[in-house]
């Protein structure tokens, strides 16, 4: 059998700006934080999972926190000083996570909350049949 060679892709180098965005997707299970710049490429990211919280800590906003300190202190270390933050999700530890950045050194530009809404909701189910 012959061997198959992969050729190593190049590491994509990310350009950070000083102003980007932090993404904040709060479940009621976990919660995670991506620091991106303003074209959406990521810097660094944290969950609490990754911090290691297991089973129901890692849906408090204390392991929020952590993990938005942890994710917050890379992409300041690497440049990042302005953030405008947007939230999705419905979990506890949103504000929480918010605070975690500010503390880092991070300044806060823009609070945006984007949770999914549905304007009409599911299809109704059928009527039944008497």
């Amino acid at each position: 059998m012959s061997k198959t060679i992969k050729k190593r892709s190049k590491k994509r180098k990310v350009i950070v700006t000083p102003q980007g965005i932090v993404h904040i997707k709060a479940s009621f299970n976990n919660i995670i934080i991506t620091a991106t710049n303003k074209e959406g490429q990521v810097i660094s990211w944290a969950s609490a999972g990754q911090q290691g919280f297991k089973g129901a800590k890692k849906s408090t906003p204390f392991a929020a926190r952590q993990a938005a300190q942890a994710c917050a202190q890379t992409a300041h270390d690497l440049g990042l000083k302005k953030v405008e933050v947007r939230t999705k999700g419905i979990g506890p530890g949103r504000e929480h996570a918010i605070r975690g950045i500010a503390e880092v050194g991070m300044e806060v530009t823009l609070i945006k909350d984007i949770t999914p809404i549905p304007h009409n909701g599911c299809r109704a189910p059928r009527q039944r049949h008497p």
